[in-house]
């Protein structure tokens, strides 16, 4: 399928966000936390949940039903924060985002992955690498380098930087799983 994009056999981890599911490819993957504490960030954007501690480094937390639209949900026991890698502007972000929970890693090859529809998709096209066909489910290949553009990437960068010293204090001493 050449119109995807996507040439070669990859592995995704696929994440639900409401009934939907999606998918990103792993070697974007950090890890996957359970939901922690997030630090609430003063002057962030409506899809930016706050900042988190990952050994010793604040993550910047968006949460990706805001971001694409979907009413904001409590955190279930389900609930995950995928830890990224985004290329943005040739500059490697780490972000991480709510996901209502992570299932697998699963391989597809290029037949099994066909381009995003032209029309009658509630989801943005350019968002959407391909959608992945496995039996009768669909799972939607998120290109996660254009879901946030850089001007949202620059006012998350910055209203991290303007956290008081004491959140990112609470923030570092915040217990992680390990």
């Amino acid at each position: 399928m050449s119109e995807t994009g996507i040439h070669e056999t990859a592995l995704y981890l696929t994440f639900k966000l409401a009934d939907e599911v999606f998918s990103i490819d792993v070697s974007q993957v950090r890890e996957v936390l359970d939901l922690t504490s997030i630090t609430k960030v003063p002057k962030a954007p409506e899809f930016m949940r706050g900042v988190i501690n990952v050994r010793g480094n604040v993550v910047p937390v968006v949460d990706m039903r805001v971001k694409f639209g979907m009413p904001r949900v409590e955190g279930t026991v389900n609930t995950r924060i995928i830890v990224m890698d985004l290329i943005l502007d040739e500059e490697n972000v780490v972000l991480g985002a709510i996901a209502d929970s992570v299932h697998e890693v699963l391989e597809l090859d290029p037949g099994q992955i066909e381009p995003p529809p032209k029309i009658g998709n509630r989801w943005r096209t350019e968002f959407i690498k391909g959608i992945g066909k496995r039996d009768e489910e669909f799972i939607m290949i998120l290109d996660v380098d254009r879901v946030f553009s850089s001007q949202e990437i620059a006012m998350v960068e910055e209203s991290g930087s303007m956290i008081p010293r004491s959140s990112v204090e609470a923030a570092e001493g915040a217990a992680l799983p390990a």
